[in-house]
């Protein structure tokens, strides 16, 4: 069995920098694996150790930065067996549209495969459309919002945790299914895993062409930041409880 976890490669949001008009300057961020995508990778490596001969294949897509050796090991370090990268900055700042037929052509030099986890989205845009749209792509089914995965033959049954239920959910093989948070802690890797990671596969390649985008974005800013009241309620004051729960719901 061959579980394929996709994942994406984001800037660290602790080194983007805002200059005064909002704009944000990316070029002293860190390349970092989205941390969404930690909990799919930590899900794929427990349905793997879970189902004897199973072994989990990454995949990503973006700019040629993406092709960075610490971080490469960092994912091979977390239970992924071998790399499959599309490095190229004809892959930068894409859509969703786009980056899922990226990973569809990707997905063509992996091979065939039984299963492919995303995360519930990723830490900088957070559209949750990926899944869907790579699941269009290749003709699969899709399930979103899974808690829990066990895989049978040829069926994975999901578990899904909605407002007022429990939904559990049978799905045929192969499927996409993005995963909550939820799903599963991500491991701290040792250093027995990253030294090993510098031993295993890292297939990285080109662009195979240029991708299209569904959407035009215009601008990009941070919000600008509001003042605050510095509103101080003296807690021994009669009504200083009614004072405070008034005060917050004038600000909501």
């Amino acid at each position: 069995m061959k579980i394929v976890v996709s994942f994406k490669v984001v800037s660290d949001d602790q080194d983007i920098q805002v200059s005064g008009d909002g704009s944000l300057d990316f070029s002293k961020a860190h390349k970092i694996v989205s941390t969404y995508d930690l909990n799919a990778m930590e899900a794929a490596a427990q349905l793997a150790a879970a189902n004897e001969g199973a072994s989990v294949v990454g995949v990503t897509v973006g700019d040629a930065k993406i092709d960075d050796s610490k971080l490469k090991k960092n994912v091979l370090a977390r239970g992924v067996d071998e790399l499959f990268m599309t490095a190229d900055d004809a892959c930068a700042d894409m859509d969703a549209h786009a980056t899922a037929a990226a990973l569809a052509d990707l997905l063509g030099k992996v091979g065939e495969y039984d299963l492919i986890l995303c995360g519930d989205g990723s830490a900088d845009n957070y559209a949750q459309q990926v899944d869907v749209q790579l699941a269009a792509k290749l003709g699969l089914p899709v399930v979103n919002g899974a808690a829990k995965i066990e895989l049978g033959a040829g069926v994975a049954t999901v578990e899904r945790v909605l407002e007022d239920v429990v939904e559990t959910v049978e799905v045929p093989l192969p499927a996409v299914i993005s995963v909550v948070p939820d799903v599963a802690l991500p491991r701290i890797p040792g250093m027995k895993d990253i030294l090993a990671a510098g031993k295993k596969p890292m297939n990285v390649s080109a662009a195979d062409g240029a991708y299209a985008a569904a959407l035009e974005v215009v601008d990009c800013k941070a919000p600008e930041q509001a003042d605050r009241k510095l509103e101080i309620i003296d807690a021994s004051e009669d009504g200083a409880i009614e004072k405070f729960a008034a005060a917050i719901k004038a600000a909501l």
